[in-house]
């Protein structure tokens, strides 16, 4: 559905400033159907380069194919069609105050001259699917932050677009709300086969949402793939930052500052690091562990989550016994297709209880 090649932005000189380049080589290639997340830290270009989608921005160099068609050869009759085919969902609603949740979302047909009758027949459907059918006569001023969201995403549907672009569509929302709004944007992608660009900083909003994603740092892409391959084997040092908020902090603060590295001291313990992924992520590997290597083991912290329904879960351990136990109970985890790794040792004295 959307295809980028050799994208680049330079905003040019002003006030003394010197020209910037925003946007560095981008390639990427959005299938149809697809939920796709743009994801990078403020400042990396990711909002400037979904806004090229729509040629809000114009670009300095590459092409942007959307469907098939350069956009950069519209005519402006043809550009005005063009963005009614490409919804926007803004992280602010950007609604307008004077207007009912049925004028919000009527508002890009009487733009573009709909006749009343056909307005009506597309309007309430919409409501209808972002659940606000009860509140079409209400004001934004009488509706919460994540049903304003809903009336944005309204809004962008009702002129039936063939693409949806979502600038940090949760940002301003409670973590409850947001997850609201991501399921209404997975229901929506199911229901209507719709293409979506996701941007965003939240990489909790990438896990949750999107079937792929790309992560933009300083105007270039550094990494993109499936979902599930970049959160359990991230690559480049940007996107093992993003990630370690969401995953490595399974870690407690108070384990971090008793566990030490290399070399081994009288008496303590090795702790290791198990990543769960696969189908042998459902095993009991605990259990076996302690038969093969002979020795406990005491559960220090973990996690698990799903990510595209797909187990993946980190777990700390204390080996209650040698290096060579340790060593032996690595060996059985990784013939297990699992990873594991000896990422520090402990007094087993100091280990919090409970």
């Amino acid at each position: 559905m959307i295809r980028l090649e050799g994208l680049e932005k330079v905003y040019p000189a002003a006030r003394g400033q010197a020209a910037h380049l925003a946007l560095k080589g981008i390639d990427l290639t959005i299938g149809r159907g697809e939920i796709f997340g743009i994801i990078g830290r403020s400042g990396a270009g990711k909002s400037t380069l979904i806004r090229t989608i729509n040629r809000l921005e114009k670009v300095t160099g590459g092409r942007v194919l959307v469907d098939g068609v350069d956009i950069a050869g519209l005519s402006n009759a043809e550009l005005t069609a063009f963005r009614r085919r490409v919804g926007m969902v803004f992280q602010h609603f950007n609604l307008l105050s004077s207007r009912t949740v049925f004028g919000n979302v009527a508002l890009p047909l009487e733009l573009a001259k709909t006749p009343k009758a056909e307005i009506a027949a597309r309007v309430a459907p919409m409501l209808e699917l972002v659940g606000l059918s009860d509140k079409r006569d209400r004001y934004p001023a009488e509706l919460s932050g994540g049903q304003k969201q809903r009336v944005g995403i309204a809004r962008a549907l009702v002129a039936e677009p063939m693409v949806l672009l979502c600038d940090e569509v949760t940002s301003a929302l409670d973590p409850e709300t947001t997850q609201q709004i991501l399921d209404l944007l997975r229901d929506i992608n199911r229901r209507l086969d719709l293409t979506m660009v996701v941007i965003t900083h939240e990489m909790s909003v990438v896990r949750d949402l999107c079937d792929k994603v790309a992560v933009i740092d300083d105007g270039g892409i550094v990494e993109q793939g499936n979902v599930f391959d970049v959160f359990v084997r991230p690559e480049h040092p940007t996107t093992q930052a993003l990630i370690a908020g969401e995953i490595e902090a399974a870690l407690p603060k108070s384990l971090h500052r008793i566990i030490h590295g290399a070399p081994q001291k009288d008496g303590e313990n090795p702790v290791v690091k198990v990543v769960f992924t696969g189908p042998n992520a459902y095993e009991p590997i605990i259990s076996q562990l302690s038969r093969v290597a002979g020795i406990d083991f005491n559960i220090l912290a973990g996690q698990v989550d799903y990510i595209q329904n797909r187990p993946f879960g980190i777990l700390f351990v204390e080996a209650k016994g040698g290096l060579a136990e340790a060593e032996r109970a690595i060996a059985f985890i990784q013939s297990r297709n699992l990873s594991a790794e000896i990422i520090g040792y402990v007094d087993p004295d100091t280990v919090p209880a409970g």
